[in-house]
C-alpha cells in the first residue's frame, strides 16, 4: 500500500511540473523583470436604451389638435380679413399710432422721474419725505388707473379754474385737455409702480459701495447718480421694459376715460364707419403687437448693455443666435461635430 501511494505522489509532482512548463512557455517573461500582470479582458460594450416618452407625444398631439381646432375656427369665422391690410396704413390709423406711442413714452418718462424721486424719498431717513412717498404708492396703487384718468378728465367739476400764481392761471377746462388727462393719469399712476422698482434696485446694490464712496468725499446725491443708480440698472431695466410695453396696451384706456384719440380709439370709429367692427379690432391688436415685438428687442439690448458688469458671458444676440445655428447645421451636414 504504501508503495502504491509512493508512486501515485511522484505522478503528481510530474503532472504539476508539465502543467508550470507548459504556462511559463506559454507566457514567458524577460529575464531580471518582475512578472508583469495579466491584462483583464475588456468588458462588453454597453447597449443604451432610450427612455420611451409616451406622455410627450400624447400631450403634443394634444395641443397640434387644440391649436389646429382654434385656426380653423378662425379661418371659418364671419371675418372678412383681406379688410385689415387695406387700412393697416390708413392715416387715421397711423395718427393714432403716433398718439400712442407719443403718450406711452411721456407718461413712461413722468413715471420714472418721478419714480426715483419717490424710491429716494421712500428711503430717506426723515419720516416726513418717507411718510408721504409711502402715501403715494398707497393712493395709486390701491386705485384702478382708469378711475385715476376719469378723475382728471372731470377735474373741472372740483377746481373750475387753475391758479399757480403768477406762473399759470387759467380756466381747468382749457388746461386738462384729453392728452394732459392722459398723459398725467398714466404717469402718476406709473410713478408709484416705477417708485418700488428703483428702489428694489438700490436696494439690491452692496452697502459697502455707499460706504467706499463716502469714505472718498463724495456727496449722497453724487453717490447716488454715479455710484448706486449705475450698479442698480441692471435690476430696473427688465421690470422697467415691462412696464414700458404694459404703458402701451394701457393708453388704450385714455380713449373711452379722457376722449384720447389714440390707436384703439381711431380703429373702432373706422369700424363704426365702415361696419368692420371686428376687423377694426384685429387691426389694432396687429399694430399693438408690432410695438411690442420692436420694443422687446429694444429692450433686450438695452438689458444686455447693463449686464456688462456682472456677467461673464454677454447673451448672444438674435443675429449671433441665427449664425451660430447656421455654423452648428452647416457642420452637422459635414459628417457631424466632434466631442
Amino acid at each position: 500500500m504504501s508503495t502504491e501511494k509512493a508512486a501515485a505522489g511522484k505522478a503528481t509532482e510530474k503532472d504539476t511540473g508539465k502543467a508550470a512548463a507548459s504556462a511559463d512557455a506559454a507566457d514567458p517573461e524577460p529575464a531580471g523583470k518582475p512578472a508583469a500582470r495579466k491584462t483583464a479582458t475588456a468588458p462588453e460594450a454597453i447597449k443604451a436604451i432610450p427612455v420611451r416618452h409616451y406622455g410627450r407625444w400624447i400631450s403634443a398631439v394634444l395641443v397640434v389638435a387644440l391649436l389646429g381646432l382654434l385656426v380653423n375656427a378662425f379661418a371659418t369665422a364671419n371675418v372678412h380679413y383681406s379688410t385689415i391690410p387695406d387700412y393697416l396704413f390708413d392715416s387715421t390709423v397711423i395718427s393714432g399710432l403716433g398718439k400712442t406711442v407719443l403718450i406711452s413714452l411721456l407718461a413712461m418718462l413722468l413715471g420714472l422721474v418721478l419714480g426715483i424721486l419717490l424710491a429716494v424719498m421712500r428711503l430717506s431717513k426723515n419720516p416726513v419725505t418717507s411718510s408721504v412717498s409711502w402715501l403715494y404708492i398707497w393712493f395709486f396703487r390701491g386705485t384702478p388707473v382708469y378711475v385715476q384718468l376719469l378723475l382728471w378728465f372731470n377735474l373741472a367739476l372740483i377746481f373750475p379754474y387753475i391758479n399757480l400764481g403768477p406762473i399759470y392761471r387759467d380756466e381747468m377746462s382749457d388746461f386738462m385737455t384729453p392728452f394732459m388727462a392722459a398723459l398725467l393719469g398714466l404717469g402718476l399712476n406709473e410713478a408709484a409702480y416705477m417708485s418700488e422698482i428703483v428702489r428694489a434696485g438700490i436696494q439690491s446694490v452692496d452697502e459697502g459701495q455707499t460706504e467706499a464712496s463716502h469714505a472718498l468725499g463724495m456727496s449722497q446725491a453724487k453717490t447716488l447718480r454715479r455710484i448706486v443708480l449705475p450698479q442698480a440698472m441692471r435690476v430696473i431695466v427688465p421690470p422697467t421694459g415691462n412696464e414700458f410695453i404694459n404703458m402701451l396696451k394701457t393708453s388704450s384706456l385714455a380713449a373711452s376715460a379722457a376722449q384720447y384719440l389714440e390707436l384703439l380709439r381711431s380703429t373702432s370709429d373706422i369700424g363704426q364707419t365702415t361696419g368692420a367692427t371686428v376687423e377694426m379690432l384685429f387691426l389694432a391688436a396687429t399694430w399693438y403687437l408690432i410695438l411690442t415685438s420692436v420694443f422687446s428687442v429694444g429692450q433686450f439690448y438695452l438689458e444686455r448693455h447693463y449686464a456688462r458688469g456682472s456677467l461673464r458671458t454677454l447673451p448672444l444676440t438674435p443675429w449671433q443666435k441665427i449664425k451660430a445655428n447656421l455654423s452648428s447645421f452647416s457642420n452637422r451636414s459635414k459628417g457631424g461635430v466632434t466631442a
